[in-house]
């Protein structure tokens, strides 16, 4: 078996309950059969693993062949300060760890590792992906706020930022973050879309943009993996 694969043979859909260490922070793995990689996502602030939004894009990408993560950033008890709900280096550190549990679990083990963040979640994720450097294989945002990231230099992973055509003010600051990130980037305008995404068909195109952005390095990282893994 080589690094680009998994330890644990998943032959069908599954759902597991986590907990993602060291606060034992409670989370849901998707798993579809044969993940081709793991997406960690980063909700926005005051949303939770419950957001109806990031499940819906979990659950595309699940029948498109990956596995996925949403977790809560925070627990119940420091959800009650609001300063912690707006902490991007705290919740930056939890998904650091829960990228890092990924690349241990049996599930998901050795699997390529792509972020998706959400509104302020998107500023979690570029500094989480800054942190982890080449660890992280692409970065999706969605209605993000790139522009809270304080490390926008430093990301230089491929990076999608989607946003809605009609989200006027985000769509501004995503075009100034563009222009920072270090990497591999582009930007992706959802016609009609409002910041959430509540229009008809709009959050199937952020699934498809986010499903097609990781399939195309999650592949090339998984890709380069295997052709380390003979080379010793």
């Amino acid at each position: 078996m080589t690094s680009g694969t998994a330890q644990t043979t998943i032959n069908r859909s599954e759902v597991v309950d986590i907990e993602i260490p060291p606060h034992g922070l409670p989370g849901c793995l998707r798993l579809p059969p044969n993940p081709r990689g793991v997406v960690v996502f980063a909700h926005g602030s005051g949303s939770s693993r419950n957001s109806p939004r990031n499940i819906y894009v979990a659950e595309a990408l699940q029948k498109r062949g990956f596995a996925t993560i949403v977790f809560d950033l925070l627990s119940e008890e420091e959800a009650e300060n609001r300063a912690n709900i707006f902490d991007i280096p705290l919740l930056a550190e939890r998904v650091v760890s829960a990228c890092k549990w990924a690349s241990t679990a049996n599930w998901t083990r050795g699997l390529p590792v792509g972020l998706f963040g959400a509104s302020t979640g998107a500023a979690v994720a570029l500094e989480a992906a800054a942190e982890l450097c080449g660890q992280v294989s692409a970065l999706v945002s969605r209605g993000g706020r790139p522009d809270l990231a304080a490390a926008l230099d430093e990301v230089r992973m491929p990076t999608l930022l989607i946003v809605g055509g009609s989200d006027r003010d985000i769509l501004g600051l995503n075009r100034a973050a563009l222009a920072m990130i270090a990497g591999p980037k582009k930007l992706q305008i959802v016609p009609g879309a409002t910041h959430l995404f509540p229009e008809p068909g709009t959050l199937d195109a952020v699934a498809a943009a986010a499903a097609e952005w990781f399939g195309r390095y999650c592949a090339q990282r998984g890709d380069e993996q295997e052709q380390r893994s003979t080379r010793f």
